[in-house]
């Protein structure tokens, strides 16, 4: 009789239980607090006087540096662990908010919320916390794991929007930035849990036999590179950056224009959030079963025609109330996909580099969704073209991703110990 136990009979004795809480709650504070940042558009503006293009301009700027500071982010976590690589990105993401809040000057304003919280929040997301995920994660549990850490990150979007909004109305600008740095701060310490399963694991013959033969990373960049199926899903994941980037920083404006209640952008952004948290762990759950490149094609039909249907339908609290949950059901589910596609190809040694690179994709799409959204509206009066341009995105994104080869690349992995 096999006396081996499931992994789920004892979850408070598994190493990746630990990992999965932990990034869950590192996540639910940096993508939380970022995801408030459309809310700090309009007083910017009025009260300090500063334009709406260089309001977006930090925010966009920070997706920006967050994407190119990405793979060196991830390679620091691939050689020395995740936990000082979170301390440092926690410590300068809570540093840019600081900054910020304490200064009414646009140099402020831009080295704070684009520079630093940029920095900071590469070392605090995805390359780098879901990626010890992926590493902790046995190869048949990994998609299902890293969508189980990204639901439980959504909860920082629930909670983080209604809280700033709530802190911004009765204190101020600065104190609800002030107040978001500290929350950053507490987060930090987290980090360490996600090298619990190194510290813990036991000695594994095999597996010190699998890593002598992975190639070094530079040989398997260079063959990333030449694989098509990584290029289509670079190429890919800018749509994603430039979609939800458009929408996180402007839809509480375009509200407001189209004369919605006072505080419904907030509930819209707090609700998206609400719902990432079932689409997340649906897409892990989904990349267990199906192939994550045909998970992810639908995906992005689901979530640009929706964009569509809104911004051509007639505008209503329900309305709000239906895109903000089709898109939260969208909304982070490609990145436990993605990272376990890549992973799948190319294993997990260097995945905090090679998903770096393909984040940084993302991000140059999420540096033009949020300026070009008010570049546009400055120029012209209006969100029209830059909406058409977002829904037709996800139509170009489906047509990359379903024909991405998945065969592996890479040496199989051991099982676990």
């Amino acid at each position: 009789m096999s006396t081996a136990k499931p992994a789920y009979a004892a979850p408070l004795k598994n190493p990746t239980f630990y990992v999965i809480v932990a990034a869950a709650l590192i996540i639910s504070a940096a993508m939380g607090i970022r995801q408030t940042f459309g809310l700090f558009i309009g007083p910017f503006s009025y009260d300090r006087g500063l334009p709406v293009t260089l309001v977006a301009f930090a925010i966009a700027l920070h997706n920006l540096v967050w994407g190119f500071a990405q793979p060196f982010a991830g390679a620091a976590a691939d050689r020395y662990g995740a936990a000082p690589v979170v301390a440092f990105g926690a410590t300068t993401f809570a540093a840019g908010l600081a900054l910020a809040a304490g200064s009414p000057s646009a140099i402020a304003l831009i080295a704070g919320l684009g520079l630093l919280v940029g920095i900071g929040v590469s070392c605090t997301t995805f390359g780098v916390v879901l990626t010890a995920v992926g590493r902790a994660a046995t190869p048949e549990q990994r998609s299902m794991a890293m969508g189980i850490a990204s639901a439980g990150g959504s909860l920082g979007q629930v909670l983080m929007v209604p809280f700033a909004q709530l802190v911004r109305e009765t204190s101020g600008i600065s104190t609800s930035l002030y107040a978001l740095a500290f929350l950053m701060l507490v987060a930090a310490p987290f980090g360490i849990l996600l090298d619990r399963r190194r510290e813990v694991g036991a000695p594994n013959v095999a597996a010190s036999t699998a890593a002598a033969t992975v190639p070094p990373l530079r040989e398997t960049l260079a063959h990333a590179v030449r694989h098509r199926g990584y290029r289509l899903l670079t190429l890919g994941f800018f749509t994603c950056g430039f979609q939800l980037a458009f929408i996180a920083t402007h839809l509480p404006g375009y509200l407001t224009l189209c004369h919605m209640p006072m505080g419904l952008g907030a509930t819209a952004l707090a609700l998206i959030g609400l719902f990432n948290m079932a689409g997340s762990w649906a897409c892990g759950w989904l990349g267990g079963r199906f192939r994550q490149q045909h998970v992810l094609g639908w995906l992005y039909l689901i979530r640009g025609a929706t964009i569509a249907a809104f911004f051509l339908l007639p505008k209503s609290t329900v309305s709000v109330v239906l895109f903000a949950a089709v898109m939260g059901l969208t909304w982070l589910g490609t990145v436990p996909l993605t990272s376990g596609l890549i992973a799948k190809v190319f294993g997990t040694r260097h995945l905090g580099t090679l998903f770096g690179v393909v984040f940084l994709s993302h991000q140059l799409g999420s540096f033009l969704g949020a300026w070009l959204g008010g570049y546009v509206f400055d120029a012209t009066g209006s969100y029209t073209l830059i909406w058409a341009a977002t829904a037709l995105a996800g139509l170009f994104a489906a047509l990359l991703h379903f024909p991405i080869n998945d065969t592996v690349h890479a040496p199989v992995e051991p099982a676990r110990a």
